[in-house]
């Protein structure tokens, strides 16, 4: 009797939506790059919502508040779902914790509404070098 191999878990993506004018954001960074070291199986990665307002579309526009997490889940090449959008307290135990909890499921019965999800897991495909892509400080 054989058994099935278990399901390969579903692709994270953490979005940090950003402005290269912020302190806030600039200050988050480093922590935001310790973080993802932490979780090599997560798509980390760092969208200036400026540098990529064409590809963002003009829900980039509604981002006032800054750093501006966007959590997705889903196989890697095809549509993402959403699981939280917001703007977070720029703390590592904070980000640790949503990391986890996205990777537990905890998460999955969120609904968040975004046409940001299409657009920022194309910028996260094409930008996530070696970990996390995050500015120079």
């Amino acid at each position: 009797m054989s058994t099935l191999p278990a399901p390969h878990p579903e692709a994270l993506t953490v979005a940090c939506l950003c402005a290269g004018w912020c302190v806030a954001c600039k200050a988050y960074a480093a922590t935001f790059a310790q973080v993802a070291q932490a979780h090599p199986d997560v798509c980390f990665t760092w969208i200036d919502i400026e540098d990529h307002s064409d590809a963002l579309g003009d829900e980039a526009l509604d981002i006032e508040n800054f750093p501006t997490l966007l959590v997705m889940k889903g196989a890697r090449g095809q549509a993402q779902r959403p699981l939280f959008l917001g703007t977070v307290m720029p703390h590592a135990g904070t980000l640790e914790r949503m990391v986890l909890a996205a990777q537990a499921g905890s998460m999955d019965g969120a609904t968040v509404r975004t046409a940001l999800a299409g657009p920022v897991a194309t910028l996260a495909a094409a930008h996530r070098v070696q970990g996390v892509d995050t500015p120079a400080p």
